[in-house]
This record gives C-alpha cells, structure tokens and sequence, in this order.
C-alpha cells in the first residue's frame, strides 16, 4: 500500500484566519473609551485660586451667603430669593450706601453663584465684593 502524500506548501496550511481575537480586542478597546471618554471631558481637576485681597471691611456692610445646601442668608437671616431681592433693593437706597459682601459655599456650582451674583447686580449692588478663603502659607 503506498501513503499518498499531499504536496502542501506552508502558505497552504492557512486556508481560514481566526477572527475571535480581533473581535474581542476591539470590543475590549471600544469600552475601554467609552469609560474613560466622560472621566477625561470631566475630569479636568481644578482649584479655585486662593489671594490675598484687601482686609474686609468692619463696619457698614452687609453680607449675602449660599449655603452648602442652596439657602440664601441675609447676614444671619435664612431668606428666599424674592425676601433677598427686596430687602437689597431697599438696601440700595440708603446713604451711605453698605458695602455688600457675597459669600458661596465651595461645594456650590458656579453657576450658583453667577446667578447670585447677578441677583445682587440686579438690586442694585453693582460693586459687591465675593469673599474667598485666605491665601495658605507656602509649603
């Protein structure tokens, strides 16, 4: 009996390519983006600046505060925002005018704040001072 042999050359021998692989890379890679996508648009880690600025004044203010749940204070009166609005557009009018200091929670949003701020602009505060935390020693 004669065996019979098949002339194969080695490029014969890959009739077929595996392309499980392949896939399983790429799904790998496509979720892999897909979780680090939003961490980088958002992940952008920032501080707001600390500074030194002139001493806050003593007498003749007031003080407007957001706090970190989102209530608004008149000095040390819980108020809402039309009270608030009021009572600074009575403020507004009187001579000499009070110097108005506007104090937010560092958990608030900016946006918070801006539309604070814009209330107060609103009232008549054109000028009104946001406080910031003191500027830390060098390490």
């Amino acid at each position: 009996m004669s065996l019979r042999r098949r002339n194969r050359t080695p490029m014969a021998a890959i009739d077929q390519i595996n392309v499980t692989p392949l896939l399983d890379l790429t799904f790998l890679l496509l979720i892999a983006f897909m979780i680090t996508m939003p961490l980088m648009e958002y992940g952008t880690g920032i501080e707001p600046p600390e500074m030194n600025a002139d001493e806050l004044p003593q007498d003749n203010f007031v003080s407007v505060t957001l706090t970190r749940d989102g209530t608004l204070m008149l000095d040390k009166d819980v108020v809402s925002r039309r009270t608030l609005a009021e009572r600074l557009r009575g403020m507004s009018t009187r001579t000499p005018k009070p110097k108005l200091l506007v104090r937010g929670d560092g958990e608030q949003s900016y946006k918070s704040v801006i539309e604070l701020l814009a209330l107060v602009r609103s009232c008549g505060f054109a000028d009104a001072t946001l406080v910031t935390q003191a500027e830390s020693a060098p390490k």
